[in-house]
């Protein structure tokens, strides 16, 4: 199983869970800290600075804004939400079961699939700069997970069609959402 591997002690085999570790790692309470401290700027930005941001940007860059500062919040939700799932395991409040069963409600992304608007250069300095920060940690994420061996099962209702594994494997492997 990926995430897994077993070392022999006096006893026998032993099976020691890679994600069970990292989640009580510095290094996991490190990318936690970093990805909270990421939703909380941005969610502060938005309703402040970066309404009165917006209010002056007249069409389409208004419209870009609106889009980006969506997606931005979108991506860290989501970032946060798997951040969450892995700390609640580690600290005993999910069991690996319930939190491989929250996790089907989170799309990660394909690294590099994500594409910012074309009129990102005229949006807020502030605004660029989360978007880039919250990439660049989605793509930490998606390698951790990669990594860890989570499963990417298919959201619940789709595993009635009996190709619908094949189907996501596809939409991941040439970077289409499924919605």
């Amino acid at each position: 199983m990926a995430g897994r591997f077993k070392s022999g002690d006096r006893d026998g085999n032993v099976t020691v869970s890679f994600g069970a570790k990292f989640a009580r790692s510095d290094q996991f309470k490190s990318v936690f800290r970093e990805g909270m401290a990421l939703v909380e700027a941005a969610a502060t930005y938005l309703d402040g600075e970066g309404r009165k941001e917006a209010r002056k940007l007249r069409p389409p860059h208004s419209l870009a804004y609106a889009t980006e500062s969506m997606r931005l919040t979108t991506r860290l939700m989501q970032l946060a939400s798997w951040l969450l799932i892995r700390r609640a395991v580690s600290e005993g409040e999910l069991t690996p079961e319930q939190a491989k069963e929250e996790q089907r409600k989170i799309k990660l992304p394909v690294i590099g699939s994500e594409q910012p608007t074309r009129d990102l250069g005229s949006l807020p300095v502030r605004l660029r700069e989360l978007i880039e920060q919250s990439i660049k940690l989605q793509e930490r994420v998606i390698r951790l997970d990669q990594m860890l061996g989570t499963e990417r099962l298919p959201p619940s209702g789709d595993g009635d069609h009996p190709l619908a594994t094949q189907l996501s494997r596809l939409r991941a492997a040439f970077g289409k959402e499924s919605e």
